[in-house]
């Protein structure tokens, strides 16, 4: 039996015991925005839903890029996508200026055990060792559960601590799996942007059965982390990349385009079912980090913390954000900069129609190719009162009533693009050599693409 006296000391020395760092397990899914349960869509995600109800979901958080490299890179370097060299596809010959400042090679400067699983898109799979990971896991398919299983296997063999996961899904990107009785889509309602009519609701069902296999695949690394004893201690971010791939969503500067889910649980106060209104970006979580890890914040990061929301102190951390493409399959340079109230956005090139390289195939694109939207035309600046207008139909930037809003919109993109040098300042955007891209009069991703000058 234990007396007292040797309890206390017992318990004294645990006391004066430096407490573990955390672990990071970084889990994302690709192209899912917010079309998921716990943002309340009819989209049946159960796992996701209980993890959210365990930690803190934001309900107002953007991605820096609505296009797949380019959105990681801003999240994993807390950089701008230009900032960090990332203004296209990886597989498609663009690069990270300094791979060094990815987090995975942050972490693994400060001893952390690096360990990779499946879905990455910061590098070309040759070059990924450079981005600072000890450890990578290859998944043979693309299949959610094979991921998963890659990760299980991960938390049950006890991994040294502390250790930085990161664990990608290829899930919910197209093509998607075919619906099945779960997901009728006679009983699907397709996102307000789109027509309520058969192939959209096949489209949106077909997403549902592929939201399905993502939870299900999440939720099995969520109990792993759990049955191993690793919950605790492990601040576990879930996110994805952009808005679905649907058209005027993924690769568009609209809230439907940049709007992402992302949800956190663990050490730092990210417990407890909270929700966040704040509004609050990608680049973001790499500041929020360190200070949850104790580690020194890079001189490179342009995001806040976000523990100031968590902790309850500040009801905003920032008052502005910005995203921006230059390229994804085809060159579509546009950059926008959004406020609690206002959006603004503007296109630096003087094409006037649609680039629809840039929208992946599917049945919802079919349905609008069918009815003209080929030579439906677009403007070079837009803006929008969110307030009135949250789904940015009403475009304002022409109406002399809002002149003061709109040159003040203006005045806080050209210093948020000179502030980080902006190359879309000197004019087009260069590529990398190598390079190739799809030519933005074409009518799909799958098209050719050409090697760029």
């Amino acid at each position: 039996m234990v007396n007292r006296r040797e309890f206390l000391s017992s318990a004294a020395v645990q006391a004066a015991m430096p407490k573990r760092q955390p672990n990071v397990l970084y889990i994302h899914a690709h192209d899912t925005g917010r079309y998921i349960q716990p943002y309340g869509h009819a989209v049946p995600t159960p796992n996701l839903q209980k993890f959210a109800e365990g930690g803190v979901l934001f309900r107002r958080a953007f991605c820096g890029a609505p296009t797949c490299s380019p959105s990681r890179a801003a999240l994993l370097t807390g950089q701008s996508a230009h900032g960090s060299g990332m203004v296209g596809l990886a597989h498609r010959g663009f690069r990270l200026t300094d791979p060094r400042r990815h987090l995975a090679s942050f972490l693994q400067s400060h001893g952390y055990q690096t360990t990779l699983c499946n879905v990455q898109h910061e590098a070309p799979a040759n070059e990924v060792p450079g981005l600072g990971y000890s450890e990578i896991l290859r998944n043979p398919g693309r299949s959610g559960p094979q991921a998963a299983q890659k990760a299980v296997e991960f938390l049950n063999r006890a991994p040294r601590q502390p250790f930085f996961l990161a664990c990608g899904f290829f899930e919910t990107h197209r093509e998607y799996p075919v619906a099945g009785p779960k997901e009728d889509p006679r009983y699907t309602q397709p996102p307000s942007l789109f027509p309520d009519v058969p192939s959209v609701r096949q489209d949106m069902a077909n997403f549902k059965a592929s939201a399905r296999v993502m939870d299900d695949s999440m939720g099995a690394v969520f109990d792993a982390l759990a049955r191993n004893g690793l919950e605790e201690n492990t601040l576990v971010v879930c996110t994805t990349d952009h808005g679905i791939a649907f058209p005027g969503m993924k690769c568009n500067l609209t809230d439907h385009g940049i709007g992402v889910m992302l949800m956190m649980r663990g050490p730092g106060g990210f417990t407890g079912g909270k929700v966040a209104d704040a509004m609050v970006s990608h680049l973001d979580i790499y500041p929020t980090l360190c200070e949850v890890l104790g580690l020194p914040k890079p001189g490179w990061l342009e995001g806040r913390s976000l523990l100031p929301v968590v902790r309850g102190e500040q009801a905003e951390i920032r008052e502005e954000l910005f995203a921006e493409v230059s390229y994804h399959a085809a060159y579509e340079p546009k950059r926008a900069v959004r406020t609690q109230r206002w959006k603004y956005s503007r296109r630096f090139d003087d094409r006037g129609k649609e680039n629809l390289p840039n929208c992946d195939d599917g049945l919802t694109k079919s349905h609008l190719l069918e009815n003209g939207w080929r030579e439906r035309p677009v403007v070079r600046e837009e803006l929008y009162d969110l307030t009135f207008d949250p789904g940015e139909r009403h475009n304002l930037a022409p109406e002399p009533a809002q002149s003061a809003t709109l040159g003040a919109m203006r005045g806080r993109l050209e210093r948020w693009m000179k502030a980080t040098d902006d190359p879309l300042l000197k004019g087009r955007v260069p590529a990398p050599a190598g390079a190739v891209a799809n030519n933005p009069d074409g009518l799909s991703p799958k098209e050719t693409p050409l090697e760029l000058d």
